[in-house]
């Protein structure tokens, strides 16, 4: 029997209809997938969490919530621009029980269309994490990005990581994050992206984002690049991880990019999914 896929999101209650979303999806698109869930989180209700686990046990899910406390961030700088939750994500490998290797992160933005098992069993090969660039819309943007950082790799986004727990809980040191922001804190647009690519970005194995990161607002960018391969069509047969990057969010009002009706299908699959 293959090992069940470990899935990690960290939010707050904002966001509990789009991880409602993705979750959906996740599990729409992974038929006969055995899957754990992690939630990292300040202080969700309980109702809420009672919610998810139930839903969890009526997909044959776990589920693991993890209310973060206050002992591993003394030392940390916080402020209404540096909230404690940004760095959740790459402190994993010490807020997740150390039984668990490997996981998966997701940002709840997203929307999964094929299966995962692919990018779970991806060789590291000694990376701590896997991420994908998204380097298509803009070269310029990539290059602004290496020069900001002082990096010599691409610009990754850090809003799908598979992660190793085991090498980052030798690796990814607390105080080393706290440091770079007390140092470094004017000069960081997108804090806990750029916490990825100024410390751990030379030990990043690149993924293609077109299958494991797709940027929704970059379809004419895909397209181009593909020579008019990477269509519609296409997309929905090969691309597993579909990310609503952006300020523009297809649960808002007047969203315009292409996949926004695609979001609004899965929202009405998830109102049916979570009634029962």
């Amino acid at each position: 029997m293959m090992e069940p896929i470990q899935l990690l999101v960290t939010l707050d209650r904002n966001y509990l209809p789009q991880l409602r979303v993705l979750l959906t999806s996740v599990r729409l698109n992974n038929p006969g997938e055995r899957f754990g869930l992690f939630l990292l989180h300040k202080g969700l209700p309980r109702e809420d969490l009672s919610q998810l686990e139930r839903w969890c046990r009526q997909s044959d899910w776990t589920f693991s919530p993890i209310e973060v406390g206050d002992t591993l961030f003394q030392n940390a700088p916080v402020s209404g621009q540096y909230p404690r939750e940004m760095y959740y994500r790459l402190l994993a490998p010490h807020l997740l029980p150390e039984t668990v290797q490997r996981v998966l992160y997701l940002d709840p933005d997203i929307l999964v269309l094929n299966p995962l098992r692919p990018l779970w069993e991806t060789d590291l090969s000694g990376c701590l994490f896997a991420a994908a660039a998204h380097t298509g819309k803009t070269q310029l943007a990539n290059d602004v990005n290496r020069i900001r950082l002082g990096t010599d790799h691409d610009y990754y986004n850090s809003g799908v990581l598979l992660m190793d727990l085991v090498r980052g809980r030798m690796e990814i040191l607390p105080q080393t994050l706290f440091d770079y922001v007390r140092d470094h804190g004017r000069e960081l647009l997108l804090p806990d992206q750029d916490l990825l690519n100024a410390l751990y970005g030379d030990r990043v194995l690149p993924v293609e984002d077109v299958l494991w990161n797709y940027d929704a607002r970059n379809f004419s960018n895909y397209l181009l690049r593909s020579s008019g391969a990477w269509n519609v069509p296409w997309v929905m047969e090969h691309t597993a991880i579909l990310h609503f990057c952006g300020k523009a969010k297809p649960w808002k009002p007047n969203y315009f990019y292409r996949f926004g009706v695609l979001y609004q299908h899965y929202q009405q699959l998830t109102r049916r999914d979570w009634a029962n």
